[in-house]
């Protein structure tokens, strides 16, 4: 029976927090962390899907594919990816596939994305069909957005499909264009878990993004990626402060990615640690998808030497925190970093120091 393995590596967001569905500006780095699949096709139509871990395997018949609900959900993310490959004409049939994941769940690293884009790549081999990278990041995000049912942007599968070891990946939410973005040597991500979990299926992340696009319509734009910061200013009075709070977060961030491309390309780490604190100070304030356990690792953080910045990562509302280390202190910042937060906040963390990785394979 032909076989094929593949892996999906997660993500760790730099700059551009929740700017992607805003049709803004992201940088991201894919990291040394992800999900492996490996699998084989099946003649008799049945799909069945296996985890490393507590979750539950799960075996699914020959027919039209419904989200799962309960302990097998996790399976929703692959079997997502399966129908919207059948959707647009693929013949996918059974098969059987095992995941293995060193990505830790809830910690804003995308373990999701890397779930279907493995299984994209996977399937690619096991019935051999082409498609473009942009495309098949296309594909695993409709997966989400149908059959998972979380409107995420394209971040977190352009992220995975197109790293590149020492760079970062720059990407144009609007055009969709993908740029890699030399990262300078020396530095690695120190990304600490809270030790609480996000979940993203739930109100938060959907009233966040209503109110970006009600703050769009009030200022007469398409999108926050066409306001500038004076005109959000003069329309301050007309729309309520949250509103307007979420929309300054989404236009400083956009400028925050824009420049961040800049220094990156001239080397200047340091500058580009400021803007990472930044924007953290700004998902705080602004759009308040931080949590007390975020802003006291970010703090610790800061605090300690060999730190140049940091901000939480990901959706928020949990999850974890990235800082931009000398790669040489990391594990020195990583054990004073977990011991203060556990004195302050009685939370186990958790770190890991990654790097800048090649994508998708």
């Amino acid at each position: 029976m032909h076989s094929a393995t593949s892996h999906a590596p997660g993500r760790v967001e730099l700059l551009g927090n929740h700017t992607d569905y805003n049709e803004g500006f992201v940088l991201s780095a894919a990291i040394n962390h992800g999900v492996t699949a490996t699998g084989s096709a099946r003649e008799d139509g049945v799909i069945r899907l296996a985890s490393e871990g507590d979750l539950p395997p799960v075996e699914v018949p020959p027919g039209p594919l419904e989200p799962l609900a309960g302990r097998g959900a996790w399976a929703n993310y692959p079997l997502g990816v399966v129908r919207v490959l059948r959707d647009s004409g693929l013949p996918i049939g059974g098969f059987e596939a095992r995941f293995a994941s060193d990505l830790p769940i809830g910690a804003g690293l995308s373990s999701s994305a890397a779930l279907e884009v493995s299984t994209a790549m996977l399937l690619a081999k096991l019935f051999p069909f082409e498609r473009s990278r942009i495309d098949l990041a296309k594909l695993c995000r409709q997966a989400e957005n149908t059959f998972v049912g979380v409107n995420c942007g394209l971040l977190d599968q352009v992220s995975s499909l197109f790293g590149k070891a020492g760079h970062a990946v720059f990407l144009d939410c609007r055009t969709e264009a993908v740029e890699s973005v030399p990262f300078p040597d020396g530095l690695a991500f120190l990304i600490t878990h809270s030790g609480v979990k996000h979940a993203l299926v739930g109100g938060e992340y959907n009233e966040r993004r209503a109110q970006c696009f009600e703050a769009a319509r009030i200022l007469g734009v398409p999108m926050l990626r066409d306001a500038s910061a004076d005109a959000l200013e003069s329309a301050k009075d007309r729309m309520p402060d949250a509103t307007f709070r979420r929309a300054l977060h989404i236009v400083g961030e956009n400028l925050r990615v824009l420049e961040g491309v800049e220094l990156l390309r001239h080397g200047d780490a340091e500058g580009f640690g400021l803007l990472m604190s930044a924007s953290h100070e700004s998902s705080r304030i602004n759009f308040e998808n931080s949590t007390p356990a975020l802003d006291a690792l970010v703090h610790i953080a800061c605090a300690l030497p060999g730190v140049l910045g940091s901000r939480l990562t990901g959706g928020g509302f949990g999850g974890a925190t990235v800082s931009l280390v000398r790669r040489a202190d990391a594990p020195a910042i990583a054990e004073a970093l977990l011991t203060a937060y556990r004195e302050q906040t009685g939370n186990e963390g958790r770190c890991w120091i990654c790097e800048p990785a090649d994508g998708a394979r």
